[in-house]
């Protein structure tokens, strides 16, 4: 996980992520990160097009925006 936030940061690559919050709601998000800091993790959500402090541990699942893609257009294959 920790080496897709950093290539996203150094590469500026889009990801999404499965993101519990506080409450225990369960979301998904297209992010870009800005910044690492420990345990936090400062991103771009498209979504609020706000910049977001992400918990890692509040992280259930992360990936690249670009598998998305590649997903939907073997599927209308």
């Amino acid at each position: 996980m920790d080496g897709l936030f950093a290539r996203s940061l150094d590469k500026n690559e889009k990801l999404v992520v499965i993101y519990m919050d506080s409450r225990g709601e369960v979301s998904q998000r297209s992010i870009r990160v800005m910044d690492i800091r420990g345990e936090d993790i400062l991103v771009h959500c498209f979504a609020r097009e706000k910049v977001r402090t992400l918990k890692k541990d509040r992280i259930l699942s992360v990936f690249p925006a670009s598998a998305v893609k590649r997903r939907r257009s073997a599927a209308m294959e």
